[in-house]
Protein backbone atom coordinates (compact mmCIF):
# COMPACT_ATOMS: atom_id res chain seq x y z
CA UNK A 1 0.00 0.00 0.00
CA UNK A 2 1.34 3.53 -1.09
CA UNK A 3 1.49 6.47 0.93
CA UNK A 4 -1.81 8.72 -0.15
CA UNK A 5 -3.28 12.09 -0.15
CA UNK A 6 -4.48 13.07 3.79
CA UNK A 7 -8.05 15.08 3.10
CA UNK A 8 -8.23 15.65 6.69
CA UNK A 9 -5.04 16.17 8.51
CA UNK A 10 -4.22 19.78 8.18
CA UNK A 11 -0.88 20.53 5.83
CA UNK A 12 0.20 16.88 5.76
CA UNK A 13 -0.04 16.09 2.42
CA UNK A 14 1.43 12.59 1.50
CA UNK A 15 2.26 10.85 4.36
CA UNK A 16 2.50 6.93 5.22
CA UNK A 17 -1.28 5.09 5.60
CA UNK A 18 -0.39 3.61 8.79
CA UNK A 19 0.80 7.00 9.98
CA UNK A 20 -2.10 8.49 8.87
CA UNK A 21 -4.70 5.92 10.03
CA UNK A 22 -3.43 6.09 13.57
CA UNK A 23 -3.68 10.22 13.57
CA UNK A 24 -7.14 10.08 12.11
CA UNK A 25 -7.97 7.90 14.84
CA UNK A 26 -6.51 10.19 17.85
CA UNK A 27 -7.73 13.07 16.54
CA UNK A 28 -11.52 11.04 16.49
CA UNK A 29 -10.62 10.35 20.12
CA UNK A 30 -9.83 14.10 20.64
CA UNK A 31 -12.73 14.94 19.00
CA UNK A 32 -14.92 13.19 21.24
CA UNK A 33 -13.12 13.40 24.14
CA UNK A 34 -13.21 17.45 23.40
CA UNK A 35 -17.33 17.43 23.38
CA UNK A 36 -17.36 15.09 26.42
CA UNK A 37 -15.22 17.11 28.59
CA UNK A 38 -17.43 20.53 27.95
CA UNK A 39 -20.66 19.11 29.26
CA UNK A 40 -22.62 20.87 32.28
CA UNK A 41 -25.37 19.93 34.00
CA UNK A 42 -26.51 23.66 33.17
CA UNK A 43 -27.64 23.17 29.61
CA UNK A 44 -26.69 26.75 28.87
CA UNK A 45 -23.56 26.42 29.79
CA UNK A 46 -22.72 23.14 27.73
CA UNK A 47 -24.71 24.95 24.84
CA UNK A 48 -22.53 28.16 25.43
CA UNK A 49 -18.57 25.90 25.73
CA UNK A 50 -19.84 23.92 22.22
CA UNK A 51 -20.51 27.39 20.58
CA UNK A 52 -16.25 26.93 18.99
CA UNK A 53 -16.34 23.45 19.50
CA UNK A 54 -19.12 22.63 16.99
CA UNK A 55 -17.45 25.67 14.51
CA UNK A 56 -14.75 23.24 13.92
CA UNK A 57 -11.26 24.82 13.30
CA UNK A 58 -7.83 23.52 12.16
CA UNK A 59 -7.41 21.32 15.76
CA UNK A 60 -3.73 21.90 14.93
CA UNK A 61 -2.54 21.83 18.44
CA UNK A 62 -4.15 18.65 18.99
CA UNK A 63 -2.57 17.40 15.98
CA UNK A 64 1.07 18.37 16.98
CA UNK A 65 0.24 16.65 20.28
CA UNK A 66 0.03 13.53 18.30
CA UNK A 67 2.93 13.46 16.08
CA UNK A 68 5.02 14.62 18.69
CA UNK A 69 3.99 11.33 20.99
CA UNK A 70 5.10 9.38 17.43
CA UNK A 71 8.49 9.34 19.04
CA UNK A 72 7.15 7.70 21.90
CA UNK A 73 4.40 5.64 22.47
CA UNK A 74 1.25 7.16 20.91
CA UNK A 75 -0.99 4.99 22.83
CA UNK A 76 0.10 6.01 26.01
CA UNK A 77 -2.59 6.90 28.09
CA UNK A 78 -1.75 10.55 28.60
CA UNK A 79 -1.50 11.94 25.34
CA UNK A 80 -5.10 12.08 24.14
CA UNK A 81 -6.08 14.05 27.10
CA UNK A 82 -3.53 16.18 26.92
CA UNK A 83 -3.97 17.00 22.94
CA UNK A 84 -7.64 18.20 24.69
CA UNK A 85 -6.23 20.20 27.54
CA UNK A 86 -4.53 22.47 24.35
CA UNK A 87 -7.10 22.59 22.64
CA UNK A 88 -9.33 23.58 25.08
CA UNK A 89 -6.83 26.24 26.41
CA UNK A 90 -6.43 27.21 22.52
CA UNK A 91 -10.27 27.58 22.80
CA UNK A 92 -10.70 29.33 26.05
CA UNK A 93 -8.51 32.39 24.73
CA UNK A 94 -10.85 32.57 21.32
CA UNK A 95 -13.63 33.31 23.50
CA UNK A 96 -11.77 36.12 25.63
CA UNK A 97 -9.82 37.85 22.32
CA UNK A 98 -13.26 38.36 20.60
CA UNK A 99 -14.11 39.78 23.46
CA UNK A 100 -11.09 42.21 23.66
CA UNK A 101 -11.54 43.01 19.66
CA UNK A 102 -15.12 43.00 19.71
CA UNK A 103 -15.13 40.71 17.08
CA UNK A 104 -18.33 39.74 15.49
CA UNK A 105 -17.59 36.21 13.84
CA UNK A 106 -15.33 33.22 14.47
CA UNK A 107 -14.63 30.58 12.61
CA UNK A 108 -17.83 31.80 9.95
CA UNK A 109 -20.69 31.89 12.79
CA UNK A 110 -21.89 34.49 15.31
CA UNK A 111 -19.00 35.19 17.90
CA UNK A 112 -19.85 34.13 21.78
CA UNK A 113 -20.05 37.53 22.37
CA UNK A 114 -22.16 38.64 19.49
CA UNK A 115 -24.53 36.02 20.19
CA UNK A 116 -25.08 36.18 23.77
CA UNK A 117 -22.96 39.10 25.48
CA UNK A 118 -19.26 39.90 26.85
CA UNK A 119 -20.14 38.62 29.72
CA UNK A 120 -21.20 34.92 28.99
CA UNK A 121 -18.42 34.49 26.75
CA UNK A 122 -15.87 35.97 29.36
CA UNK A 123 -17.23 33.10 31.88
CA UNK A 124 -17.60 30.76 28.95
CA UNK A 125 -13.40 31.00 28.26
CA UNK A 126 -13.28 30.54 32.32
CA UNK A 127 -15.43 27.20 32.40
CA UNK A 128 -12.99 25.60 29.52
CA UNK A 129 -9.70 27.25 31.48
CA UNK A 130 -11.34 25.18 34.35
CA UNK A 131 -12.20 21.77 32.35
CA UNK A 132 -8.65 21.76 31.03
CA UNK A 133 -7.09 22.01 34.67
CA UNK A 134 -9.31 19.11 35.71
CA UNK A 135 -8.15 16.94 33.23
CA UNK A 136 -4.33 18.03 33.89
CA UNK A 137 -4.33 17.43 37.28
CA UNK A 138 -4.43 13.86 36.25
CA UNK A 139 -1.46 14.47 34.11
CA UNK A 140 0.43 14.87 36.81
CA UNK A 141 2.39 18.30 38.84
CA UNK A 142 4.74 18.42 36.15
CA UNK A 143 1.72 19.23 33.65
CA UNK A 144 -0.07 21.37 35.63
CA UNK A 145 3.15 23.42 36.43
CA UNK A 146 3.69 23.62 31.91
CA UNK A 147 0.40 24.76 31.46
CA UNK A 148 0.54 27.03 34.35
CA UNK A 149 3.72 28.85 32.62
CA UNK A 150 2.18 28.45 29.49
CA UNK A 151 -1.02 30.46 30.76
CA UNK A 152 1.25 33.39 32.19
CA UNK A 153 3.09 33.39 28.76
CA UNK A 154 -0.23 33.83 27.27
CA UNK A 155 -1.22 36.37 29.73
CA UNK A 156 1.70 38.45 29.38
CA UNK A 157 1.90 38.06 25.40
CA UNK A 158 -1.92 39.93 25.68
CA UNK A 159 -0.92 42.52 27.95
CA UNK A 160 2.06 43.47 25.81
CA UNK A 161 -0.27 43.91 23.12
CA UNK A 162 -2.81 46.31 24.98
CA UNK A 163 -0.18 48.17 26.20
CA UNK A 164 2.34 48.60 22.90
CA UNK A 165 5.81 48.57 22.33
CA UNK A 166 6.38 51.40 24.62
CA UNK A 167 9.65 52.52 23.13
CA UNK A 168 10.58 49.10 21.52
CA UNK A 169 11.50 48.26 18.50
CA UNK A 170 7.58 47.91 17.13
CA UNK A 171 8.37 44.73 14.78
CA UNK A 172 10.85 43.18 17.75
CA UNK A 173 8.18 43.86 19.77
CA UNK A 174 5.55 41.81 17.81
CA UNK A 175 7.37 38.81 17.22
CA UNK A 176 7.78 38.75 20.76
CA UNK A 177 4.07 38.80 21.28
CA UNK A 178 3.80 35.98 18.96
CA UNK A 179 6.02 34.13 20.43
CA UNK A 180 3.48 34.45 24.21
CA UNK A 181 0.30 34.49 22.54
CA UNK A 182 0.65 31.96 19.95
CA UNK A 183 4.39 30.19 19.75
CA UNK A 184 3.88 29.13 23.85
CA UNK A 185 0.75 26.90 23.65
CA UNK A 186 2.21 24.93 20.13
CA UNK A 187 5.32 24.93 22.32
CA UNK A 188 3.23 22.71 24.91
CA UNK A 189 1.34 21.00 22.28
CA UNK A 190 5.00 19.38 21.50
CA UNK A 191 5.79 19.30 24.84
CA UNK A 192 3.16 17.48 25.69
CA UNK A 193 2.89 15.20 23.33
CA UNK A 194 6.47 13.80 23.41
CA UNK A 195 6.44 14.17 27.53
CA UNK A 196 3.06 11.99 27.53
CA UNK A 197 4.27 9.19 25.03
CA UNK A 198 7.75 8.52 27.02
CA UNK A 199 10.30 9.98 24.97
CA UNK A 200 13.90 11.01 24.94
CA UNK A 201 14.10 14.61 27.32
CA UNK A 202 16.10 15.26 23.68
CA UNK A 203 12.89 14.71 21.75
CA UNK A 204 10.86 16.16 24.50
CA UNK A 205 13.36 19.28 24.14
CA UNK A 206 13.35 19.62 20.08
CA UNK A 207 9.62 19.30 20.31
CA UNK A 208 9.43 21.95 22.49
CA UNK A 209 11.53 24.23 20.21
CA UNK A 210 10.03 23.60 17.11
CA UNK A 211 6.43 24.12 18.35
CA UNK A 212 7.29 27.68 19.18
CA UNK A 213 8.98 28.07 16.01
CA UNK A 214 6.09 26.63 13.38
CA UNK A 215 3.60 28.41 16.23
CA UNK A 216 4.76 31.88 15.51
CA UNK A 217 5.51 30.81 11.66
CA UNK A 218 1.49 29.94 11.16
CA UNK A 219 0.29 33.22 13.20
CA UNK A 220 2.51 34.95 10.69
CA UNK A 221 1.05 32.87 7.71
CA UNK A 222 -2.69 33.53 9.14
CA UNK A 223 -1.77 37.19 9.05
CA UNK A 224 -0.87 37.06 6.01
CA UNK A 225 -3.68 35.11 4.40
CA UNK A 226 -6.14 37.83 5.78
CA UNK A 227 -4.46 40.50 4.31
CA UNK A 228 -3.70 38.37 0.83
CA UNK A 229 -6.60 36.34 0.57
CA UNK A 230 -10.26 37.09 -1.65
CA UNK A 231 -11.51 34.39 1.16
CA UNK A 232 -9.83 32.90 4.50
CA UNK A 233 -10.52 29.42 5.34
CA UNK A 234 -10.65 30.32 8.89
CA UNK A 235 -14.35 31.92 8.07
CA UNK A 236 -12.57 35.97 8.99
CA UNK A 237 -13.85 38.46 6.59
CA UNK A 238 -10.02 39.88 4.91
CA UNK A 239 -8.93 42.46 6.62
CA UNK A 240 -10.32 41.76 9.37
CA UNK A 241 -7.55 42.42 11.63
CA UNK A 242 -7.10 45.79 9.92
CA UNK A 243 -10.12 46.66 10.37
CA UNK A 244 -10.61 45.95 14.38
CA UNK A 245 -6.87 47.23 14.33
CA UNK A 246 -5.21 44.06 15.64
CA UNK A 247 -1.11 44.25 14.65
CA UNK A 248 0.07 42.63 11.93
CA UNK A 249 3.75 42.63 11.07
CA UNK A 250 2.54 43.87 7.73
CA UNK A 251 1.22 46.62 8.69
CA UNK A 252 4.10 47.62 11.22
CA UNK A 253 6.49 47.33 8.68
CA UNK A 254 4.44 49.23 6.05
CA UNK A 255 3.91 51.88 9.19
CA UNK A 256 7.87 51.83 9.52
CA UNK A 257 8.38 53.04 5.66
CA UNK A 258 7.89 56.02 3.81
CA UNK A 259 6.63 55.05 0.47
CA UNK A 260 3.44 55.76 0.89
CA UNK A 261 1.94 58.46 3.48
CA UNK A 262 -1.71 57.57 2.25
CA UNK A 263 -1.36 53.94 3.80
CA UNK A 264 0.44 55.31 6.75
CA UNK A 265 -2.15 57.97 7.86
CA UNK A 266 -4.98 54.93 7.41
CA UNK A 267 -3.10 52.93 9.51
CA UNK A 268 -2.79 55.11 12.17
CA UNK A 269 -6.27 55.34 12.38
CA UNK A 270 -9.90 53.56 13.06
CA UNK A 271 -10.77 51.90 9.74
CA UNK A 272 -15.06 51.95 10.73
CA UNK A 273 -15.52 53.19 7.23
CA UNK A 274 -16.04 50.53 4.40
CA UNK A 275 -14.07 52.49 1.81
CA UNK A 276 -11.19 53.57 3.80
CA UNK A 277 -11.23 49.83 4.87
CA UNK A 278 -10.97 48.93 1.38
CA UNK A 279 -8.56 51.34 -0.02
CA UNK A 280 -6.37 50.41 2.96
CA UNK A 281 -6.64 45.98 1.89
CA UNK A 282 -5.68 46.91 -1.25
CA UNK A 283 -2.66 49.43 -0.70
CA UNK A 284 -1.60 47.22 1.87
CA UNK A 285 -1.69 44.12 -0.98
CA UNK A 286 0.71 45.93 -3.15
CA UNK A 287 2.98 47.27 -0.81
CA UNK A 288 6.68 45.55 -0.69
CA UNK A 289 5.85 45.19 3.40
CA UNK A 290 3.50 41.95 2.40
CA UNK A 291 6.79 40.27 0.84
CA UNK A 292 8.68 41.36 3.54
CA UNK A 293 6.33 39.42 5.99
CA UNK A 294 5.83 36.64 3.73
CA UNK A 295 9.83 36.24 4.22
CA UNK A 296 9.63 36.78 7.72
CA UNK A 297 6.92 33.66 7.83
CA UNK A 298 9.57 31.46 5.85
CA UNK A 299 12.51 32.18 7.90
CA UNK A 300 10.71 30.88 10.84
CA UNK A 301 9.16 27.71 9.01
CA UNK A 302 12.91 27.02 8.20
CA UNK A 303 14.32 27.43 11.20
CA UNK A 304 11.14 25.15 12.79
CA UNK A 305 12.50 22.52 9.25
CA UNK A 306 15.73 22.71 10.92
CA UNK A 307 15.03 21.88 14.28
CA UNK A 308 13.70 18.76 13.29
CA UNK A 309 17.08 17.78 11.74
CA UNK A 310 17.37 15.92 15.48
CA UNK A 311 14.74 13.88 15.56
CA UNK A 312 14.75 10.52 14.71
CA UNK A 313 14.20 9.92 10.67
CA UNK A 314 10.88 8.35 9.50
CA UNK A 315 7.13 9.38 9.19
CA UNK A 316 6.52 11.74 12.02
CA UNK A 317 9.54 13.63 11.42
CA UNK A 318 8.25 13.90 7.34
CA UNK A 319 4.87 14.87 8.33
CA UNK A 320 6.46 17.51 10.64
CA UNK A 321 8.44 18.39 7.93
CA UNK A 322 5.13 18.92 5.63
CA UNK A 323 3.75 21.58 8.31
CA UNK A 324 6.57 23.50 8.04
CA UNK A 325 5.87 23.23 4.12
CA UNK A 326 1.99 23.92 4.44
CA UNK A 327 3.16 27.49 6.54
CA UNK A 328 4.78 28.38 3.44
CA UNK A 329 2.85 27.56 0.69
CA UNK A 330 -0.25 29.05 2.38
CA UNK A 331 1.22 32.66 2.57
CA UNK A 332 1.70 32.62 -1.12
Amino acid sequence: MSPHPSGSLMGLGVIDPALEARLGDGMERVEEYLRASVRSDYPFVTEASRHLVDAGGKRFRPLLVLLAAEFGDPDSPGVVPAAVVVELTHLATLYHDDVMDEADLRRGAASANARWDNTVAILTGDFLFAKASDILADLGPEAVRIQARTFERLCTGQIRETIGPEGEDAVAHHLRVLSDKTGSLIATSGRFGAMMSGASPEVVETMTVFGEQIGVAFQLADDIVDIASDSDASGKVPGTDLREGVPTLTGLIALASDDDPRLRELLTRALDDDDDHAEALKRLREHPALDAARSEARAWADRARETLVALPEGGARDALTALCDYVVTRTG
